[in-house]
């Protein structure tokens, strides 16, 4: 498979000096998504973790519902140039392929969707609603998960550069977790793991990124059926107007002990804490 970091010669300059030296970086290669020979997409994203990538992309674009409808994933041949495989071609056999050339991509930023019709696309066309109840989270676990997920992020480790998402169960349980140099990708490849795993639609579980929370990621969250989207960082208005539609709970600045709960906040909870009903 190709390289997930690479090695980059730099100056650092600081307060002591200069010094040149090496430097890891994360690699960032285009990975061309294709149906029956026929290009669907090209992402740029960290290589690994691929066939779990087109099954989270695929779902998220509404054309698959279950793992099983993908028949076969083929890496094309292709080499760089110094011989070796890229691994950046990878063709998918469809149980039941649809039109391939005139789609238009809800992941993509130039698809010129407009704020009202992106929300109708998403209610219309998701499979798995989320329902209402069924997952409850103690806020205590919950802030703990952005530093469960920092310590699985070996490659973020290394170079500093990479996005990371994880499925995480009510108590904290990392069940998954993927890094990619893009954030929807990671979040495609834990997805795509849900759905190989059959366990979507994702109704037991949160996902937590290491982020902000756009639209778009809440918008793959919510094809998925995922009742909880947790993000270290902000999210948009309009990820927090699709995650109130969607009845998923968002919540973002999940750092240390605090957090923004912006929507139904009616999943979160905390238990007594024996200590201090002692005292």
């Amino acid at each position: 498979m190709s390289r997930v970091t690479a090695r980059r010669r730099m100056r650092r300059i600081s307060p002591a000096g200069e010094v040149q030296r090496p430097d890891t970086l994360a690699v960032e290669e285009p990975l061309e998504i294709r149906i029956g020979g026929q290009s669907l997409a090209i992402t740029m994203r960290t290589p690994g973790n691929d066939v779990d990538l087109v099954h989270g992309f695929l779902l998220s674009e509404d054309m698959i519902g279950v793992a099983e409808e993908i028949m076969a994933a083929r890496y094309c041949a292709g080499t760089d140039v110094e011989g070796r495989q890229t691994y950046n071609v990878l063709d998918l056999t469809l149980r039941n392929p649809g039109p391939v050339s005139t789609r238009n991509f809800l992941t993509t930023g130039a698809c010129g969707l407009c704020g009202k019709t992106a929300l109708d696309e998403v209610r219309t066309r998701t499979r798995y609603p989320i329902a209402e109840g069924g997952l409850l989270v103690d806020t205590r676990v919950l802030t703990g998960m952005p530093d469960t997920l920092r310590t699985r992020q070996s490659l973020f480790e290394a170079t500093g550069g990479l996005h990371a998402a994880g499925l995480f169960t009510a108590d904290g349980t990392a069940l998954a977790v993927r890094e990619d140099i893009g954030r929807h990708n990671a979040v495609d490849k834990v997805i795509g793991w849900a759905l190989r795993e059959n366990r979507v639609p994702v109704r037991d579980l949160v996902l937590i990124v290491s982020g902000r929370a756009s639209f778009e990621l809440v918008q793959k969250a919510v094809m998925a059926g995922i009742p909880m989207l947790g993000a270290v960082s902000a999210p948009s208005s309009l990820a927090v107007d699709l995650a109130a539609e969607a009845g998923l709970t968002l919540v973002g600045f999940l750092r240390g002990d605090t957090m923004n709960v912006y929507t139904h906040p009616d999943r979160l909870g905390t238990e007594p804490n024996p200590t201090s009903l002692l005292a």
